[in-house]
């Protein structure tokens, strides 16, 4: 698997340690994970623009080395339908963020079509000092920080260890169809974990990520939201 060495320089080049959603989707994209296409706009025009582009309705979301939570900042906008919603809500997401955050250094905002709503999983990556990278598996959305049901192993993963990590977590029955839902593809799940797995291998430099939420489907799962940060440069 090649490095995506170009946006990792990029990154490196401005200083900064945090991707943004556009640049940490791109990385995913190249390893084979399947996410939600996203673009950065730099202006009101470019989003609608883009909007029209992607295909109606879609979300936008701040896009900020300086802001993790873009909820709690007011910079998040979905189920944007028409070309009017998107202009409003670019405006409303930058004085929301400015008010909030007014030291924070902005991007642009990221414009994503809106996707088919499905089980909210999650996968990330922390780096531990002892024992290298650490892979976690669970429920997503808000669910990871209310519940904390999540499995962890080390990297790099077997095709046992993504089997298991995915059932040890207490929600595995709602992956399967709980009182009539529609079961979830575990299978790829699992593929999933591995190709994060291979990705975190690949690429030293990536120090945390998060895919959170990932929706997972009947045939197959879509990463929504996507959170880099590199390893510090040390030359």
């Amino acid at each position: 698997m090649a490095t995506n060495q170009p946006i990792i320089d990029r990154a490196r080049s401005e200083g900064r340690t945090v991707l943004n959603e556009v640049e940490a989707k791109q990385l995913l994209k190249k390893a084979g994970i399947n996410v939600v296409e996203t673009r950065l706009a730099a202006s009101k025009g470019e989003a609608v623009s883009i909007s029209q582009k992607l295909g109606l309705p879609v979300a936008l979301k701040i896009a900020s080395p300086d802001i993790v939570h873009k909820s709690d900042a007011g910079g998040v906008r979905l189920g944007l339908g028409t070309a009017d919603d998107v202009g409003k809500a670019y405006d409303d997401i930058l004085a929301a963020v400015k008010k909030k955050h007014p030291g924070a250094k902005i991007q642009g905002v990221a414009v994503q079509k809106m996707a088919r709503p499905g089980l909210e999983v999650i996968i990330g990556m922390s780096r531990d000092e002892q024992f290298g990278p650490v892979l976690m598996f669970g429920l997503g959305g808000v669910l990871v920080e209310v519940l904390k049901d999540v499995s962890f192993r080390l990297v790099p993963l077997t095709e046992r260890d993504a089997a298991e990590m995915v059932r040890e977590i207490k929600g595995y029955p709602l992956l399967e169809g709980y009182r009539g839902q529609e079961a979830v593809d575990v299978s790829y799940l699992e593929g999933l974990l591995l190709k994060v797995s291979a990705f975190v291998e690949h690429n030293s430099a990536v120090k945390e990520l998060d895919l959170n939420p990932i929706f997972a489907y009947s045939d197959g799962a879509l990463a929504v939201d996507a959170r880099v940060i590199l390893e510090e440069d040390r030359h």
